[in-house]
C-alpha cells in the first residue's frame, strides 16, 4: 500500500508540473494589441522638381511620402493657381502623387497647387495639412499676396461655402462670363489668403458658386465684390461684404387661433391657445379663394355686439385671411363666418355658419423689456431685430441708447443690429449692376430669454 502511495503521488507531481507548464505557455500566448494608435500624418519626403523650383518646364509633379497615402474629394480639395481650364490627370501610388498638367504652362508664371484636406494615410486617415507646391515657369518666384476676410452682410456671420476669386486686366462684365484667375477657399472664421501672387491690381469678389461655372451668373447667387481693384503689390488686406440680390422671402407662422377649411370648405379650428394681442387672426384655406366678402367675416363680443376697426389682409396665395385688430386684454370673443363669405376657386362654399369662441390673452402673459446700447452709432440708422431662428420676427428703429418694450413676446431670440441705410426698416441687399454695395448687419452672440411678467433688463456692447 505504501508502493502504491508513492507512485500515485509520483504521478499527481508530474501531472503538476506538466500543468504548469502547460499553462505558462498558454499565457504567453495572445493576440497582439497593435500599440499605440497612429496619429501621425504623412510627411513629404522628396518633390520633383522642388519646392520652388525656377525655370521650370515639365507639366509633371511629383511628390513622394514617407508612408502610404490616399487622396480623397480632391474635386472639394484641390486648387491650382492661376485657375486651369482642363483638369489636370492625377495618380497616387502607395507613397507617390503624380499630377500632369493638361493646360500648356504659361511662361514666367508663379504656379500654387494646394491640395486642402485630401491627402491623408491610408490607414488612420490623418490628413497632411497645408500641402501645398510652388514653382514658377520663369526665373522669378511671385511673393505678393492679397488677404482678407467675407461678411455676409445682412447676418454679419461668415460661410466656408463661398469662393473668393481674383482677376487680371478686367472690366464689370468678365466676372460673368469668364473663369477667374485665381481662387481660394474661405475657412470657417471668414478668412481668405492668396499667396505667390504677381505684383499687380486685381478685380476681387467672392461667390457662392450654385453651378460650379465659377462665374456670377444668378441673382440668387451670394456675391461680394470690392469698388475699387486691390493691389497685390501692396500686400492688400480687403473685407468684402456678400449679398444674395434675390431672395425667398418666408412667411412667419403664428399659434394664434386659425380656422382650416376642408375641400367641402367646412370650418373647424383649434382654440387650444388664446388670441396674441400683437398678433392679428389668421384664417387658413386649404384652397385658392376666388370671392371674399369681408362683411360676412366679423368678430363680436358674447353679446354678439360687432368688434368695429378690424383691417382684413389677404395673401399672395389667396389662401391665408388676416384679421388685424386692436386687442384689449382677456376679452372673450366669436368669430364668425357666414356661409356667404367666401368662395374658392371651383366655386365650393361654407356650407354653415361657424361660429368660434375665443379669448384674449392677459398683458401678464408679456414681459417687459429694457435694452441699453453700448457704444452705438445712432448716425447709421440702427435698427434693432429679434430672430427665431433665422428669420426676423420683429424689427424696430433705435433713436437712443436706451429701447424699451412694456408688451413683449416672452421667448428665446437672436439679437442683429441692422445699419439701415435707405432708412426703409429692412435690409437691402447690394446690386452689382449698380455698383451699390448691401446694408450691413451684426448678430450679437449672446442670446435673449424674455420671461412672461417680468421686467427684463440687458445691457449690449457692440
Amino acid at each position: 500500500m505504501k508502493t502504491l502511495a508513492n507512485i500515485f503521488y509520483f504521478i499527481a507531481a508530474i501531472f503538476f508540473v506538466v500543468t504548469s507548464l502547460f499553462t505558462a505557455g498558454c499565457a504567453q500566448i495572445g493576440l497582439p494589441t497593435g500599440g499605440a494608435k497612429d496619429t501621425i500624418a504623412p510627411k513629404l519626403v522628396k518633390a520633383t522638381p522642388a519646392f520652388g523650383s525656377k525655370n521650370v518646364s515639365n507639366n509633371k509633379i511629383t511628390l513622394e511620402f514617407d508612408e502610404y497615402i490616399d487622396v480623397a474629394d480632391l474635386s472639394q480639395n484641390l486648387i491650382i493657381s492661376p485657375l486651369q481650364n482642363k483638369n489636370p490627370s492625377i495618380t497616387a501610388n502607395p507613397r507617390t502623387i503624380t499630377l500632369k498638367f493638361r493646360d500648356t504652362l504659361l511662361p514666367n508664371t508663379t504656379y500654387t497647387i494646394n491640395f486642402g484636406d485630401a491627402v491623408r494615410d491610408i490607414n488612420e486617415a490623418n490628413i497632411v495639412k497645408g500641402l501645398s507646391f510652388t514653382f514658377s515657369t520663369g526665373n522669378v518666384l511671385d511673393s505678393s499676396s492679397i488677404s482678407g476676410k467675407v461678411i455676409l452682410a445682412e447676418s454679419g456671420e461668415y460661410d466656408s461655402t463661398l469662393v473668393v476669386m481674383l482677376y487680371k486686366n478686367a472690366v464689370d462684365s468678365t466676372v460673368t462670363k469668364k473663369k477667374p484667375n485665381y481662387i481660394s477657399k474661405v475657412k470657417g472664421d471668414g478668412s481668405f489668403e492668396f499667396k505667390n501672387l504677381p505684383a499687380t491690381n486685381f478685380r476681387i469678389y467672392a461667390l457662392k458658386d450654385g453651378d460650379g461655372g465659377k462665374t456670377y451668373n444668378s441673382g440668387a447667387e451670394t456675391f461680394a465684390f470690392a469698388n475699387e481693384d486691390v493691389s497685390a503689390a501692396n500686400n492688400e488686406n480687403v473685407t468684402l461684404y456678400a449679398y444674395a440680390e434675390k431672395k425667398e422671402v418666408l412667411n412667419n407662422v403664428t399659434t394664434t387661433p386659425k380656422v382650416t377649411l376642408n375641400k367641402k370648405l367646412r370650418a373647424s379650428t383649434n382654440l387650444s391657445n388664446r388670441q396674441d394681442l400683437l398678433e392679428p387672426l389668421e384664417i387658413n384655406f386649404n384652397n385658392p379663394l376666388k370671392t371674399i366678402d369681408s362683411s360676412k367675416i366679423y368678430i363680436t363680443d358674447t353679446l354678439f355686439k360687432k368688434v368695429t376697426g378690424i383691417k382684413f389682409t389677404i395673401d399672395s396665395t389667396a389662401k391665408k385671411i388676416l384679421l388685424d385688430v386692436k386687442w384689449k386684454a382677456e376679452i372673450p370673443l366669436v368669430l364668425i363666418i357666414d356661409t356667404l363669405a367666401v368662395i374658392d376657386s371651383v366655386g365650393n362654399k361654407i356650407a354653415k355658419n361657424d361660429t368660434i369662441r375665443f379669448t384674449t390673452k392677459r398683458v401678464e402673459d408679456y414681459g417687459k423689456l429694457t435694452l441699453r446700447f453700448n457704444d452705438l452709432d445712432i448716425s447709421k440708422n440702427p435698427v434693432l431685430q429679434f430672430l427665431s431662428g433665422e428669420t426676423v420676427k420683429y424689427s424696430y428703429p433705435i433713436t437712443g441708447k436706451e429701447w424699451n418694450n412694456n408688451m413683449f413676446t416672452p421667448g428665446e431670440y437672436g439679437i442683429r443690429i441692422l445699419y439701415d441705410t435707405d432708412k426703409n426698416g429692412k435690409w437691402t441687399p447690394g446690386n452689382y449692376t449698380k455698383k451699390l454695395q448691401p446694408e450691413k448687419a451684426v448678430t450679437l452672440p449672446q442670446r435673449l430669454s424674455v420671461r412672461a411678467d417680468w421686467e427684463n433688463e440687458r445691457e449690449i456692447n457692440l
